[in-house]
């Protein structure tokens, strides 16, 4: 059994059986790790959806700042923006069936058996694993619930920019939401950027790398996560980066978990093969 985990698809389906082709993926016995962002920016994002849901038990997934925006404009709460490429999955016979189903995907996974967790974008470094799953796991269950819609009309926004184990209701579950799926940078202040998207090697030098920030609690953890196509791949200590741009005209990238060396797998997004 083959445990991979797949970067940021973004509705480039072509891509997808490109790189699942290469790695040979055998659905009888492999398993699949998305991080996010399934959908949005690429040309098949209702594919994509369609086949991630198809695989079942094969696919694990978490939620991405694309997949929660899909739902929150499904709910009637965002007009989509003109970058928006969601036309398909929103018109969909079975849109219902397949919004349902994403709106069931969690913020985090860990793989107890492989001492891995997956996340869309970052962790907080005052998170344990254990306190990260439970505080997305709050978000979790507003997004399964009739509250949902609250939710998603108070989503928005990058403030409050620091986490605290104080902050209460919709503050709360923004900034949860927000470190899970948009985080990049702290500050030396400890509060969170979600403005800068470059590469540590262009960012100022008073932000760091969520990755990089020291710890409260040891972390011996890897940490599979996407998001920040301009990183591009890299496995720093125990944090391996699999977003590589394919849908700005990089490519999408796979990386073997079960394995004790890391090697990323590229397949170029469709315009480039």
């Amino acid at each position: 059994m083959s445990l991979y985990a797949i970067g940021d698809v973004q509705g480039c389906y072509s891509s997808l059986r490109a790189l699942l082709d290469k790695v040979s993926f055998n659905s009888d016995c492999d398993q699949l790790w998305f991080v996010g962002d399934l959908v949005n920016r690429g040309p098949e994002s209702l594919a994509v959806l369609r086949f991630v849901q198809d695989l079942d038990g094969n696919a694990t997934t978490v939620l991405g700042n694309h997949d929660l925006n899909l739902l929150a404009i499904a709910a009637g709460i965002r007009k989509p923006r003109p970058s928006d490429t969601i036309d398909d999955v929103l018109q969909a016979k079975d849109r219902d069936d397949l919004l349902d189903w994403l709106s069931q995907q969690p913020l985090m996974h860990f793989d107890a058996d492989n001492d891995c967790a997956m996340v869309h974008a970052s962790i907080h470094p005052d998170w344990s694993i254990d306190k990260a799953l439970g505080l997305a796991a709050e978000v979790e269950t507003v997004v399964r619930s009739p509250q949902c819609h609250e939710f998603f009309a108070n989503m928005y926004g990058s403030k409050p920019n620091h986490w605290s184990d104080k902050l209460r209701g919709n503050k709360r579950l923004r900034s949860i939401t927000n470190i899970f799926t948009r985080a990049r940078y702290l500050s030396k202040d400890g509060l969170m950027d979600y403005a800068n998207t470059d590469p540590p090697e262009k960012a100022p030098r008073d932000l760091t790398p969520w990755y990089l920030c020291k710890t409260k609690s040891a972390r011996t953890t890897r940490v599979v996560f996407g998001h920040w196509s301009s990183l591009g791949c890299r496995h720093v200590n125990q944090f391996i980066a699999i977003d590589s741009g394919c849908v700005w005209g990089g490519a999408l990238t796979a990386v073997k978990l079960n394995q004790e060396i890391t090697e990323f797998i590229h397949v170029p997004c469709e315009k480039n093969r």
